[in-house]
């Protein structure tokens, strides 16, 4: 069926859901207390750091850090897409999906996908009709059934052609233009994107063509041309050969990424069936998500030479947050001047999987790179490795991968894991006080006299998750001006609960699943809370918001007063300073 699905509906769905049941029929469940617990299926472990909560409808790995709703389990566990595991809920309930098929948004969609549809089989017709097109495609090493499989077509030259054939009224040239089909001039008038180009349609989940790459088949430049970001297409979240390799493999075991439409097709030619390619940018948190739901070992392919080494540590650096136990990632690097088409034509199958075989390790990649770069001989050199590792471990959730790697540096620094861990973790620097928008993996330490003590905004947070209603009066003004790490986010989470009062914990961490934040709301929603009766949560959130507000004027005074000993303060600023340093709460 076409058309949105309301999120009001998604809402609802996740709210009356039971997570036990859902999950029950999948995992081993065991009652423990008011939870049930078990071994975490996203991670090997012996011993259940499993956590599933019905009363607040979500679940929570202590062990590998995994988490989410009833929703999100579907999608991790069974590798469903969103829409999928909607569907796919909604039918355990008995329910069934609604679509906004009375709005004018969900048929605008409608029409577009069909006039992709129709643009996609007209490039396919035009590649019959133009021979120079076909005997690249045949010097390529593309045989018909390949070309047909992936539906590559051809623009052929003009600058109206696409126009000529489907912009015949002006609201047909809009449609053209809000998929990026055509350019519009200055003047006013338009003319085709795509012009002399062998044309690769670019599927979503479903298989529906949401955008084209073209290629050139002389030295003109650009060599590839992909279609912009329009309301079907977004770089950041389609790779090019996913639908295609899921249609191919039922159990996809490994896949790999790799850089180009032709490398894509040209492995498919040869048998290797799980590859897929980034559209023009580099991998992404979405990317990854969409990767890890069908197969747990992924490899990413380059070029051996200077670009390829640096797109590769694009993506090591990417892909960390998204590390845990299971999961296996590995780079493949070519010889200089062989791309992965040209490999796989001058090897065959099996040797570029033995290349693959060969590939490094994520944690080789990273040790070997960063120990590259100083001079391993000398202490200086270990010590600027360890430095230079820092930021790096940091952005891998806890557990068993994270302590292995730290073993495997702690090794090549020659120092014990737990001195080498207990460096790495400290935080070196102080936050400016006008630090923008920082994530919750800045909230373990916090600086000044309450170091060392649980920071303020991830009780605030954890409060909040816990009895969301709890925030229906609260101040959010208060917070302005805050720059201590977390605060915008907990800012955002009172504003949603304020805005939907009926607001629970599973549909928050619903609603956050794709943020960067959102890997770390999970910890935060399981954390346990008094049940006295003298507990009352709504108060000690106000007591957090008025502590975050006090720290928040305390840290604007030590800026004015650096500010002052460096003699660069402005007379509004001392004016502010002498107004702040009059509540003894604030100078004390």
């Amino acid at each position: 069926m076409s058309g949105l699905i309301p999120q009001h509906f998604i809402d609802d769905l996740i709210t009356r859901a039971d997570i036990v049941e859902v999950l029950g029929h999948r995992i081993q469940l065991k009652k423990a207390g008011r939870e049930f617990k078990a071994c975490c299926p996203f991670h090997d472990e012996k011993t259940p750091s499993f956590t599933v909560s019905p009363s607040k409808g979500f679940y929570h790995c202590f062990g590998c850090g995994a988490h989410g709703t009833a929703l999100g389990f579907l999608m991790e566990y069974d590798h469903m897409e969103f829409v999928e595991a909607v569907e796919s809920l909604a039918g355990m309930m008995g329910i069934e999906v609604p679509r906004e098929d009375s709005q004018r948004p969900a048929r605008r969609y409608d029409e577009l996908f069909e006039l992709m549809q129709k643009v996609e089989k007209h490039y396919q017709g035009e590649l019959r009709k133009h021979q120079p097109a076909v005997d690249y495609l045949q010097a390529r090493d593309i045989d018909g059934a390949t070309a047909k499989r992936f539906g590559i077509g051809y623009a052929p030259a003009g600058w109206s052609h696409l126009l000529d054939h489907f912009g015949s009224s002006k609201e047909a040239t809009e449609r053209l233009l809000a998929l990026g089909l055509i350019i519009r001039k200055d003047n006013g008038q338009h003319y085709d994107r795509f012009r002399e180009r062998v044309m690769f349609p670019i599927r979503d989940s479903r298989g529906r063509c949401i955008g084209f790459g073209g290629r050139v088949m002389g030295q003109e430049e650009p060599k590839y041309l992909n279609s912009p970001e329009t309301v079907l297409f977004h770089k950041g979240r389609e790779l090019y050969g996913l639908y295609e390799a899921r249609q191919a493999i039922r159990n996809i075991e490994r896949l790999v990424v790799v850089e180009g439409y032709m490398d894509v097709v040209g492995l498919a030619r040869h048998g290797i069936d799980f590859a897929a390619a980034t559209l023009g940018t580099a991998t992404t948190d979405e990317h990854l998500n969409r990767l890890f739901r069908l197969s747990d070992e992924v490899y990413f392919c380059f070029d051996g030479d200077r670009a390829g080494r640096a797109a590769a540590w694009r993506a090591l650096e990417t892909t960390l947050p998204q590390i845990r136990e299971g999961r296996q990632l590995r780079f493949v690097f070519l010889p200089e001047g062989q791309d992965p088409d040209s490999y796989v034509q001058n090897n065959g199958a099996d040797g570029f999987e033995k290349a693959m075989d060969q590939g490094l390790a994520l944690s080789d990649y990273l040790v070997e790179e960063l120990a590259s770069q100083v001079d391993m001989k000398s202490v200086d050199g270990r010590a600027r490795l360890a430095e230079l590792a820092r930021p790096l471990v940091n952005k891998i959730p806890a557990g068993v991968y994270k302590e292995l790697l730290l073993e495997r540096l702690a090794e090549t620094v020659g120092l014990a894991a737990p001195k080498l861990e207990a460096i790495l973790a400290k935080d070196q620097s102080k936050p400016a006080p006008h630090a923008r928008r920082e994530g919750l993996s800045g909230l373990r330490h916090q600086s000044g006299p309450s170091a060392g003590k649980p920071s303020i905004v991830r009780r605030a947070i954890s409060l909040l998750l816990n009895n969301p209603d709890a925030a229906d009066k609260l101040d959010v003004e208060q917070l302005a001006g805050v720059t201590r790490p977390g605060t915008d986010l907990l800012r955002d989470l009172i504003e949603t609960v304020q805005a939907e009062p009926t607001m629970t914990t599973a549909r928050l961490l619903e609603r956050w699943r794709s943020h960067e934040e959102g890997r770390h709301l999970g910890k935060l929603a399981a954390v346990e809370l008094p049940e006295s009766e003298d507990f009352d949560a709504r108060a000690e959130l106000e007591q957090c918001i008025a502590q975050l507000a006090l720290a928040g004027k305390r840290d604007r005074v030590d800026f004015l007063i650096e500010k002052e000993r460096l003699s660069e303060l402005s007379d509004a600023e001392r004016s502010e300073l002498r107004e702040l340093g009059q509540g003894s709460a604030v100078s004390g």
